[in-house]
């Protein structure tokens, strides 16, 4: 008798938990745009409010976004770093531009040659720099989107309801909105669902 006592008293915590998540994940709802709020339906919360039960998707997801935030950090640094290298190639080259017509002061003749040859040379340089520049953001755009991919494949495996891959920008929203939903909720005390933190 008594241990179908703890399983009723299980069963009435987890449903408890479950309603105050799902009443959570309503409210949240309501603060995205209506073309998404549409999306969102009451099956749909109920859903995903099942899959964050036991804690282990709001541990999961913590994780993702650390590797998230550690990516884009990286990234970021990473474009810093070939930015300052191209300012320090283009002062190099202003230096040394300087320089050479400097040196042609002595020679009149040889500054309009020295100029041309200057200005060839600066735009190599524009160009080599917006050429580094457009394939170091591509390759962050391909790293960010195998990123995505990887986080839509862990939640579907995890079982997060509305998860799959998918590079529609409307799906990929709303699963963006669903992200921070559930992050928002990892912060909140509804017993042992999430005590993992």
């Amino acid at each position: 008798m008594a241990n179908f006592d703890d399983q009723e008293s299980v069963r009435r915590n987890r449903q408890q938990t479950h309603y105050a998540m799902l009443s959570e994940l309503t409210r949240l709802a309501r603060e995205v745009p209506a073309s998404f709020q549409q999306r969102l339906p009451y099956s749909t919360l109920s859903a995903i409010a099942s899959s964050l039960l036991d804690g282990t998707v709001f541990e999961i997801v913590k994780h993702l976004y650390e590797i998230q935030q550690m990516t884009e950090r990286k990234l970021m640094e990473q474009r810093a770093q070939l930015v300052n290298t191209h300012k320090v190639m283009k002062q190099e080259q202003q230096r040394k531009h300087r320089s050479e017509l400097e040196n042609c002061q002595s020679k009149p003749h040889n500054i309009p040659l020295v100029k041309h040859t200057n200005d060839k040379e600066k735009e190599a340089l524009d160009k080599r720099v917006e050429y580094e520049i457009s394939q170091m953001d591509e390759r962050i755009l391909l790293e960010l989107d195998q990123r995505c991919t990887e986080q839509q494949t862990t939640l579907e495996k995890a079982g997060v309801h509305g998860f799959y891959c998918t590079s529609n920008p409307q799906e990929v929203k709303l699963q963006m909105y669903v992200l921070k939903f559930i992050l928002k909720l990892s912060s909140m005390d509804f017993g042992s669902a999430n005590s993992v933190t």
